[in-house]
This record gives C-alpha cells, structure tokens and sequence, in this order.
C-alpha cells in the first residue's frame, strides 16, 4: 500500500488513480502524518451494472443491444442440447474464471 500526504494527492490525483486503477495497489492518505482516507480499486461486484456491461462490450465479450425482444421470445421453443455441450462450455469457463 502506497501513502501520500493530502498535498501530493491533490497535486498529482491522476496519477495515483491511475496506479490504482491499473495495479489494484491502494494508496493511504494522509494528513500532518494520520491516515484520513484510502483509495482503493472497485470490484467488479461493485461497479453498476452499466459499466460492467460497457466493459464487456468494449472487450468484444457481449453486445448491448438497444431495443426491446419480439413479443414471443420467451415462448419461443430452445434448441435441444442432447449432449450437453453448452452447460459443459459454461462450466469449462467458469473453471478457467473467465
């Protein structure tokens, strides 16, 4: 964990986002020498879902479609996974953390 005083925050708040944001190291502010406040990187768990899903987008791992589904979407018959090959994709992901 990094410390800076009130002053090199306030000087330099870019950079010291940025280290958080690109490293995920916390910085621990400090005022005459006592810690006042701590920045720290968000979790994916706590960022909105607008910008979770902007990422995913920007990282071609979704499409955010604009519009609303046909009226039958959910009535719409699914095609048949017999041999299981999606739940096996998504569990083969889910293992690797992606």
């Amino acid at each position: 964990m990094r410390t800076a005083s009130v002053s090199e925050v306030k000087a330099s708040l870019s950079e010291y986002l940025t280290i958080v944001k690109t490293t995920g190291e916390e910085v621990l502010v400090t005022d005459r020498g006592k810690s006042v406040a701590k920045i720290t990187p968000l979790r994916h768990s706590e960022l909105p879902s607008d910008i979770r899903m902007a990422q995913l987008e920007r990282a071609g791992l979704a499409t955010i479609r604009k519009g609303t589904l046909p009226a039958d979407f959910l009535s719409t018959p699914r095609p048949k996974d017999r041999e299981g090959l999606a739940l096996k994709a998504l569990l083969e992901e889910r293992e690797e953390g992606r």
